[in-house]
């Protein structure tokens, strides 16, 4: 019984769904805490693109 617990705490079949999961809500979480940032930024680089489109 204990080796079959030990084998089960050394086994990392999985860990890699684990990780991504794990890095997949982290990015998510930054996304919504720096959501107004981020839409500021994208919106003056569009502004910028779009002047600069206009001259040419």
């Amino acid at each position: 019984m204990l080796k079959n617990f030990k084998d089960f705490i050394r086994d990392e079949e999985g860990m890699g769904t684990v990780e991504l999961i794990l890095i997949i809500v982290v990015l998510i979480s930054l996304v919504i805490i720096f959501k107004e940032q981020l839409v500021k930024l994208v919106e003056s680089v569009f502004e910028k693109i779009v002047r600069q489109a206009n001259t040419i």
